[in-house]
């Protein structure tokens, strides 16, 4: 194994950051110049700006074209140039029109490793970067701290937006990109979850917990939604599975009825796509169980492409490359197969993406070899694919046409990778 070295020097991003930066701001200037003036004319090139009757000669549709262009960073600095700016760059469809054009026309997703401070104490308190960023091809890898003291985190990043969760606080929503947080209190089964997991700990039983889960409405793409579901024997409660899902317009939970008709496999982290929530079922045969958040109505997809889990750490749901996977760690033969959901045709179909050689990939000797499955995190350029433990171990790079195995450092704290685009989201 050969270390890799792909950290980005800070006096480069720097510079980087400054450039572009000048650039923005010299085009603000000339603005500002020309309402001042009224004309301003550059004898020696060919622009010309100009105000007539205090409106712009520039179309604010043209202007609203080019903001869409530049980064999180520099619109939030921007909404400070003039009211119409600040009220363009605020609306929900430009928001939308941003994020799009991200998602679109990106090299691909960043990729975030998340933890927390353990102090919320103080409101103005921010979100600190920890490290030096790396790039693994085109993509960009930050380790941010969190100003909460919940130790758990949604699988992925929904329009930008990070939530955390935990068993003693209110959860949170963050934007890391503009610092805009929200909280929401605990549901109302929340408290039993809690207490058995208590109880659990004192008899020195193993316990996998619930996970929250966290999307949007695709239909109504700016309402956003914590979903809980479990298993309800567990919690002596009836009916198969209980469901709560998150009102954040009336800061209330509710239930949803009817829940699940299936149990689902415990402790396992629901994957967020395109408008549902996604789980594992806890049948004979493993079911793809989806959530519709804007019918909030549940449904079977398709059969998993597997009959039987031995155990429930081997198996994850993820998302790569734009398409749900889902990938099982299989014992005996020391492999970690992937497949993605392909929904063309009228048909859904699981595919096999590839199969990882875990004798290569395990950082510890082979008697620690039944630890949780490898988590996927993101394919890079479309031939490398990330993969990670939960939390703190060496980041594993799989060259998908060379099958070759390359570890790094990063991250060196006990960290969770979230797949994130910028955005201006809130909610």
């Amino acid at each position: 194994m050969r270390s890799i070295s792909y950290r980005i020097k800070e006096k480069r991003n720097k510079l980087i950051r400054e450039g572009l930066e000048e650039g923005l701001e010299a085009i603000i200037w000339g603005m500002r110049k020309a309402s001042m003036d009224g004309v301003l004319r550059d004898n020696n090139k060919t622009m010309m700006l100009k105000r007539h009757r205090g409106e712009e000669v520039l179309p604010h549709d043209v202007v609203e074209l080019i903001l869409e262009k530049l980064p999180v960073v520099s619109l939030v600095r921007f909404k400070c140039v003039s009211k119409r700016w600040k009220s363009t760059i605020e609306s929900a469809s430009f928001k939308q029109r941003q994020v799009l054009m991200i998602t679109r026309k990106s090299r691909g997703p960043d990729i975030l490793y998340v933890t927390w401070l353990g102090d919320e104490e103080e409101e103005e308190e921010e979100i600190l970067e920890e490290e030096a960023n790396i790039m693994v091809g085109s993509c960009v890898i930050r380790s941010l701290k969190f100003p909460t003291r919940n130790d758990k985190v949604c699988y992925g990043a929904c329009d930008g937006l990070v939530c955390f969760f935990g068993n003693r606080n209110p959860s949170v929503v963050f934007n890391p990109a503009t610092r805009w947080r929200r909280s929401f209190p605990h549901s109302r089964v929340q408290p039993r979850i809690i207490s058995d997991a208590r109880a659990r700990k004192k008899r020195g039983c193993y316990t996998r917990e619930p996970q929250l889960g966290f999307g949007k409405d695709k239909v109504r793409s700016t309402t956003y939604k914590p979903v809980w579901l479990f298993n309800s024997s567990e919690f002596g409660l009836d009916n198969v599975t209980t469901c709560e899902v998150f009102d954040f317009t009336t800061n209330a939970w509710r239930y949803v009825l009817p829940a699940s008709p299936y149990r689902i496999i415990e402790g396992q982290k629901p994957v967020y796509f395109d408008g549902s929530l996604y789980w594992l079922t806890e049948c004979v045969e493993t079911k793809l169980l989806s959530f519709d958040l804007h019918t909030e109505t549940f449904q079977v997809v398709c059969n998993a492409p597997f009959s039987h889990v031995p155990d429930p750490r081997f198996l994850l749901l993820c998302i790569l490359d734009n398409r749900l996977c889902v990938s099982l760690k299989i014992y005996p033969t020391r492999t970690q197969v992937i497949w993605s959901l392909d929904s063309s045709n009228m048909t859904t179909t699981w595919k096999q993406m590839c199969s990882i050689d875990l004798t290569k990939t395990c950082f510890l000797d082979l008697p620690y070899f039944p630890d949780p499955a490898l988590l996927p995190i993101a394919i890079v350029d479309e031939t490398k694919l990330l993969l990670g433990y939960s939390c703190g171990s060496p980041l594993v790079i799989h060259d998908l046409h060379t099958n070759s195995y390359v570890f790094d450092s990063f991250p060196k704290m006990l960290d969770y990778p979230v797949c994130y685009f910028p955005s201006l989201f809130s909610n």
